[in-house]
């Protein structure tokens, strides 16, 4: 008798540099969630929707450009949080664009909030949408965003 195999959709997380330092960066910023705790609700989240998660963190932006691109093949989506990438990578922006598949960019801290040069995004312009000052819940909302788009998709 065959086995039946279930495989799950997935969403790429997408973190970018210094995200490897939450919980001890700017706890007053940030937050005190580590980016470990962040991937672990996520996942906990995604198995309600029946998503799986592929998570990834680099302070490289070439291995970003990389990632978004393997997920414009696999994947059915991809949550983005490009830190500091967000506000000088053209690279990243021409890789979202490049790919058919809904982009959420994600920010911890509220960036229009804060310093002028953070209010402007090489990613905005390619995501279907940016969810940014509710800390690591923006990652849940942006799951949640990504999951009702697939289940529309479904019934059209």
């Amino acid at each position: 008798m065959a086995k039946t195999i279930t495989v799950l959709k997935t969403i790429t997380v997408l973190n970018g540099p210094n995200l490897n330092l939450l919980g001890t960066r700017e706890p007053e910023v940030y937050g005190t969630q580590t980016l470990l705790d962040i991937e672990t609700k996520l996942r906990t989240h995604a198995k309600t929707h029946g998503l799986g998660i592929n998570f990834h963190q680099s302070n490289i932006e070439g291995e970003l450009v990389g990632w978004v691109q393997d997920a414009g093949m696999a994947d059915q989506g991809i949550i983005i949080n490009a830190a500091a990438y967000t506000h000088t990578s053209v690279a990243l922006h021409d890789a979202i664009a490049a790919i058919q598949i809904p982009v959420v960019e994600v920010h911890l801290s509220n960036i229009y909030a804060r310093e002028d040069y953070r209010h402007h995004s090489y990613i905005s312009g390619v995501a279907v949408g940016v969810i940014c000052g509710f800390g690591a819940q923006g990652y849940l909302l942006a799951l949640d965003a990504i999951a009702s788009m697939l289940a529309d998709k479904k019934q059209i």
